[in-house]
């Protein structure tokens, strides 16, 4: 067995373990919100990177452990940088970055869109209070430089979006070979 095998059923396997968790407050669990963002990356003709980003981006939220909600605590559980952290070892910028940025796109959008925030899930306002808040103009245009950050927002928007309970979504089998292919050699 390689390497490349290894890391993708190990991820794979976290998924299916931790993924029964809860996310958050919605009526959706960590697997189903991963499936259904990388089933939206997918449909929109994103590449293999921001396939993996989507269905990898809350990782960090399987690999700490402060329990199901832990912002119902009132604790940042930072999971873009754990996940980040963790993704690290695995993938290149492409997937990780995207990741790292995600909780940043939100409060980016927050501050540069005025719709948005009416839009915010119950959990999603609940954290971006305890990431920061909506960005303020110093903060858009720091974020806007950095590299990732438009693959951020579009993963940003796909997070957004998958919290539908019931959705019928491709199994954790389909996108496996996304991730094979965006493996550090």
């Amino acid at each position: 067995m390689t390497m490349t095998v290894d890391a993708v059923a190990m991820i794979a396997a976290l998924i299916v373990g931790k993924g029964r968790r809860n996310y958050g407050l919605s009526l959706i669990n960590q697997r189903a919100h991963a499936l259904q963002a990388a089933r939206l990356a997918e449909q929109s003709g994103c590449d293999s990177a921001l396939i993996t980003a989507a269905l990898l981006h809350d990782i960090g939220h399987m690999v700490h452990d402060l329990g199901e909600d832990p912002a119902h605590a009132g604790i940042d559980d930072r999971h873009e940088e754990l996940g980040h952290g963790f993704l690290a070892n695995y993938f290149g910028p492409e997937v990780t970055e995207p990741v790292r940025l995600h909780v940043a796109a939100k409060r980016y959008l927050c501050g540069t869109q005025a719709d948005y925030f009416a839009r915010l899930s119950d959990d999603s306002v609940r954290s971006l209070a305890l990431q920061g808040g909506p960005m303020a103009p110093p903060e858009v245009s720091a974020f806007k430089a950095q590299p990732g950050a438009a693959e951020a927002i579009q993963l940003r928007r796909f997070d957004d979006a998958a919290k539908v309970k019931g959705l019928a979504t491709p199994s954790l089998n389909h996108f496996l070979p996304h991730l094979r292919r965006c493996l550090r050699t």
